[in-house]
């Protein structure tokens, strides 16, 4: 749970840092996949040091889905967006608000919960066809990247957002399954690297244009509701001895605090122009 937490330090510090780099970047062609824009975002050292601390929080990331059930991975990733703002508010001199403040705490008390409630991974490996249905689904959003381009930034946030988030998913599962890191014949190995390259590239698109509300909320569904639901049903993660309760508690309000978060950073609507008479 230590590392699921110093993974979501790090993936919220680097949030900051891309969403900046992302729209200082020029806009490319508006698809939701546009390589382009990910090689003109790279050029800027903000976004650099931002794959740096996403290089580390993917390797805590892989020592905690290794240890501990896909949801409790899910809920802590999660609460990178209360890392997000807290970073955003020293680094970026922006005020926090009473309520957001309370997100943050709201999201700390659902993982206090769900880390008292977690129990030890499950031991299924997963199928052959649930490897293969993972490199499926990493076809599938690409395409839903492509088809959001051409919707109106709104929209298109949020579809860019949940397919990233559904992307990092695959990456979530995908680690659990793989039997050996040398096996270049694994599925999984392969929906790893794939799934992790189009969740980056649609979150960049994402953050390029459009609401972060709506991004950063498909992202916090996407990554969490999957991987749980397919950690329980198909590779047997359990909680403690009859604390299935404070765990459904736990995610549900540390997943209910990151959506409230999501909020943080929307720029302000602009007021609208009074014309006086004459």
């Amino acid at each position: 749970m230590v590392c699921a937490l110093g993974a979501a330090v790090c993936f919220g510090t680097a949030s900051v840092l891309q969403a900046v780099a992302a729209r200082a970047a020029e806009p490319g062609t508006g698809s939701g996949v546009d390589p382009a824009l990910l090689l003109r975002a790279v050029r800027q050292w903000r976004y650099l040091a931002g794959l740096g601390l996403d290089a580390v929080g993917f390797v805590l990331q892989i020592i905690a889905l290794r240890h501990i059930p896909l949801y409790a991975v899910g809920a802590a990733l999660a609460a990178s967006l209360a890392v997000t703002a807290v970073v955003a508010a020293r680094l970026l001199k922006v005020r926090l608000s009473r309520t957001e403040w309370g997100a943050v705490a709201v999201v700390c008390a659902g993982l206090l919960m769900l880390g008292l409630a977690s129990g030890a991974e499950g031991s299924g490996t997963g199928s052959l066809a649930l490897k293969l249905g993972l490199l499926a689904v990493v076809a599938l959003i690409l395409l839903v990247g492509v088809v959001a381009g051409r919707l109106p930034d709104g929209p298109r946030a949020l579809v860019l957002g949940l397919a990233s988030g559904t992307g990092f998913g695959v990456v979530e599962v995908a680690v659990r399954l793989i039997d050996s890191v040398g096996d270049l014949g694994d599925p999984a190995l392969y929906a790893v690297l794939l799934g992790g390259g189009a969740a980056f590239l649609l979150l960049t698109s994402a953050l390029s244009r459009g609401s972060v509300t709506a991004a950063t909320a498909g992202l916090v569904l996407g990554e969490t509701i999957g991987p749980a639901v397919i950690g329980v049903v198909w590779l047997g993660d359990r909680t403690r001895e009859g604390l299935t309760w404070l765990a459904v508690l736990g995610f549900a309000v540390a997943i209910a605090g990151a959506l409230a978060l999501a909020r943080f950073g929307e720029p302000p609507e602009p007021a609208p122009a009074v014309v006086s008479p004459g």
